[in-house]
């Protein structure tokens, strides 16, 4: 099966050779929202990802984030290789989740099967998943949410967790018809937004450990990815809850007021710093956490909650985006794996912060097209 993933990139890189340099004309055209030149763009830095793999387990959330940019490519006209390439890594996976059963982290990869079994309607890729959730409401974990605490039944406890599980317990009460997924869901989700989003900044804390914590400007610490995979988590999920649902408007009125303060801190290149209320404590742009807010605030505007202070936000956002490609389709200023603020340069680069570019040059394609036309 190894060799079958090979192959599948292999001739991934060879049919889309000529996305690969990303040349200033390529990337103003893309500034300027032209829709093939958005797609290009996207290609070029799949591809580079898809060519310099990291050495780690393709079930991990690292990948899963990845994959759902992968798939919201692989959707999009004229690139359904991917989605070949990533059935290839479902298939080598056996479609089985990480190996921790309560953890989200692990659970994350199920977003990419889930998908996947849309478009084929093979049983094999969601028996595994659905299974392992099946277990899990049977065997509900009731341990607190405090950091450290968990005896190996992590519930949502870090802020992260909802990106990492939410969009795949909602997608799954959504593919079967059954509510008792959607009830897990939204139980847990308010649980930790109650424990961690303050009601005032309309941010998320990462976890417990910062309730306590200040910047050296005395402002509370938030951390742009950690608020970023919440923003895109919160979207994923809207797309599939159904609007009659009693806390759909509750859903609503979070993402409206988290999009409302993160323009508020926006930095005038279009980018968001590692600590969202102190820039100068990194003041170098973070691109991962910057591509998840563009997503969630592209597809806000695409929605029509959105007006036009926000639109300008997300072309703001998707020109600083743009800065951070280097010429050969790698993406930079991705902030290391980590859980809070820290240093980041144009070097560093990491597998979910080219999911997170993804997932919002697929949202900002929408909008290109809609302009276009």
């Amino acid at each position: 099966m190894r060799i079958l993933i090979g192959t599948a990139v292999l001739g991934l890189m060879m049919a889309s050779v000529q996305a690969m340099t990303v040349e200033d004309g390529l990337r103003q055209e893309a500034k300027a929202l032209r829709p093939q030149a958005v797609k290009a763009i996207m290609t070029a830095v799949a591809d580079w990802q898809l060519a310099n793999p990291v050495n780690r387990r393709r079930t991990d959330w690292t990948h899963g984030a990845l994959f759902a940019g992968l798939v919201a490519l692989g959707q999009m006209p004229g690139c359904e290789r991917y989605l070949e390439v990533l059935k290839a890594i479902g298939q080598e996976n056996n479609w089985q989740l990480g190996p921790r059963p309560y953890h989200a982290d692990d659970h994350c990869v199920g977003q990419m099967y889930i998908a996947l079994y849309r478009i084929y309607r093979d049983p094999n890729m969601v028996g595994p998943l659905k299974e392992r959730f099946d277990w899990i409401l049977a065997n509900p974990s009731d341990v607190t949410l405090e950091y450290g605490k968990q005896q190996g039944k992590d519930r949502w406890w870090w802020c992260d967790a909802l990106f990492m599980a939410p969009p795949f317990w909602a997608g799954l009460a959504d593919l079967t018809g059954q509510r008792r997924y959607l009830d897990f869901m939204d139980k847990e989700w308010w649980a930790t937004t109650d424990y961690l989003y303050d009601k005032q900044e309309h941010l998320y804390l990462r976890d417990s450990r910062f309730f306590e914590r200040r910047e050296a400007n005395g402002q509370k610490v938030f951390w742009s990815r950690g608020n970023g995979w919440v923003f895109a988590g919160l979207v994923r999920v809207l797309d599939l809850m159904p609007k009659d649902h009693p806390n759909y408007d509750r859903y609503r009125q979070l993402y409206l007021e988290m999009a409302q303060r993160l323009i508020q801190v926006q930095g005038e290149d279009g980018l968001w710093r590692s600590s969202l209320l102190d820039p100068n404590a990194y003041p170098v742009p973070e691109s991962s956490g910057s591509g998840f807010f563009c997503y969630g605030l592209a597809w806000g505007c695409n929605k029509g909650w959105l007006g036009e202070s926000y639109k300008d936000a997300v072309i703001k956002a998707w020109r600083g985006l743009l800065d951070c490609v280097h010429a050969d389709g790698k993406l930079g200023y991705v902030q290391p794996i980590g859980d809070s603020p820290n240093k980041v340069n144009a070097d560093s680069t990491d597998i979910y912060g080219i999911g997170a570019f993804l997932l919002a040059a697929s949202e900002v394609y929408k909008m290109a097209v809609d302009e276009s036309t």
